[in-house]
């Protein structure tokens, strides 16, 4: 049985749920960096990168789940250099013992976001 998850201060302009959740497994449409309950991303790539993390974190818990229960998360930006300290750095407070972390992916996509330097989506496993 799929169940819909959302979370408050973040949704998206379409019918498209923050997250969902089949069985064991959970994954997440593409989320932005946006302050809860506004379409404004902070300034810089790390309150964005935490930003990005709070929201996955608030999904997994409403999905019954912790980031322990992560397999994969993707991330999306417009030049992945701009991002990738303060993304390492957030990973690893999150994913703190190099032999237990999940598959990441960093894709360049070719849009200008403006003030938006990430995006992201994960696949978890929580088990009923």
């Amino acid at each position: 049985m799929r169940r819909s998850i959302n979370i408050a201060g973040l949704s998206h302009l379409t019918p498209i749920p923050a997250a969902t959740r089949v069985g064991p497994i959970i994954t997440c449409s593409i989320t932005a960096p946006y302050t809860p309950g506004t379409r404004d991303c902070p300034e810089g790539a790390e309150a964005q990168v935490k930003t990005v993390f709070g929201h996955v974190g608030e999904m997994l818990e409403a999905a019954g789940g912790d980031f322990s229960n992560v397999a994969k998360m993707t991330f999306y930006a417009p030049d992945p250099s701009a991002i990738f300290a303060a993304l390492n750095s957030v990973w690893v407070e999150h994913f703190p013992d190099p032999a237990s972390r999940p598959s990441r992916h960093t894709m360049k996509v070719a849009e200008d976001w403006g003030d938006m330097l990430l995006c992201a989506d994960f696949l978890a496993y929580v088990e009923e």
